[in-house]
């Protein structure tokens, strides 16, 4: 007579109500595929009850489930029929040489444009890359879709997302709440990629336990990162002592970002941004790459294209007037 076993299987980092289905739908599923066996679902925690070899099919069919959904961020019925039947289930994305990764409910997040597919080609040849350009191109999004690639893939450990916390036009010392409750906002902005990308518990989780750190860029000062992928967003609002600082957080086996766009400077003056000047002193560096965005990488409504053309017309007309003054 075979023994039974009674085994815990972890699902810890899925969320289990993507896992098990809408009322449990797939893990009932899965429960008429395996009538020899108890499944009990508490959680993040699978206890099964069956003979050694049953147990151990399932608990290695779960894990193709479990890899499976980790990659494309979604499950169908037709993916747990496969995966239990014991056949790797068929990629059901799109099969596209532009995607980076796939995020909430199967979601595909591509390069969208050449200068992004630039972004994404030079990332897998350097370690620190500048992503330079207006509004609206896709800059600090793509970065984040990479750090996220890079997170499942294991490639790092921990994501870490910054910002300057410079003041574009209001005062935060006037914002009600504690200093976190003050810089959120400047850092809400990438809490949004990200809830594009990961689901909302495990994000969560990741927050909690320090796989994902999102922290106003003085928050930098004296770490040394390392098996990280770090994204320094809006780079245009720090000074180059600043940038200096940051950059020189680099660790063994990290991956840096750093993004901005030099026509937004909210810093006190305009000549203080360091981000054009790093770039000027460390391009043609090996191992770092510069990209550099224009309007036509704009993917937001039409009409930004349009009014960056204007204020770039007059930011020139400005320049101009000045010249001729001179």
């Amino acid at each position: 007579m075979t023994e039974a076993i009674n085994k815990e299987i972890s699902i810890d980092g899925v969320d289990p109500r993507e896992l098990y289905g809408v009322q449990n739908a797939y893990l009932e599923q899965i429960r008429d595929m395996h009538p020899k066996l108890k499944i009990v679902a508490r959680g993040s925690t699978l206890k099964v009850l069956g003979s050694k070899s049953e147990v151990g099919r399932f608990e290695h069919r779960m894990q193709g489930l479990i890899d499976y959904y980790a990659k494309y961020g979604h499950i169908s019925s037709e993916v747990v029929t496969q995966c239990f039947a014991g056949v790797a289930p068929a990629d059901d994305a799109p099969v596209d040489k532009d995607v980076i990764v796939y995020g909430n409910n199967g979601a595909v997040i591509r390069a969208r444009t050449e200068n992004q597919l630039r972004l994404v080609r030079s990332f897998e040849k350097n370690d620190l890359l500048f992503a330079v350009g207006p509004a609206g191109s896709g800059k600090t999004y793509t970065a984040i879709a990479l750090a996220v690639r890079a997170l499942r893939e294991k490639q790092v450990r921990r994501v870490i997302l910054t910002r300057p916390a410079v003041e574009a036009g209001e005062k935060l010392g006037f914002l009600p709440g504690d200093m976190k409750e003050k810089l959120d906002p400047y850092l809400q902005p990438l809490y949004d990629a990200l809830n594009d990308m990961i689901p909302a518990a495990k994000l969560q989780k990741f927050i909690e336990d320090g796989t994902v750190q999102i922290a106003p860029l003085a928050y930098m000062r004296g770490r040394t990162l390392d098996n990280a992928f770090v994204i320094l967003d809006e780079a245009q609002n720090t000074t180059l002592p600043q940038i200096k600082m940051f950059l020189t957080r680099m660790g063994r086996n990290a991956k840096f970002i750093v993004t901005g766009d030099v026509t937004q400077i909210d810093l006190p003056r305009r000549s203080d941004s360091g981000l054009t000047r790093s770039m000027e002193i460390l391009r043609g560096v090996e191992g770092i790459a510069v990209v550099e965005f224009d309007r036509r990488d704009i993917v937001r409504h039409p009409l930004v294209k349009h009014i960056v053309d204007a204020f770039d017309r007059r930011d020139r007309a400005e320049t101009e007037k000045e010249t001729e003054n001179h």
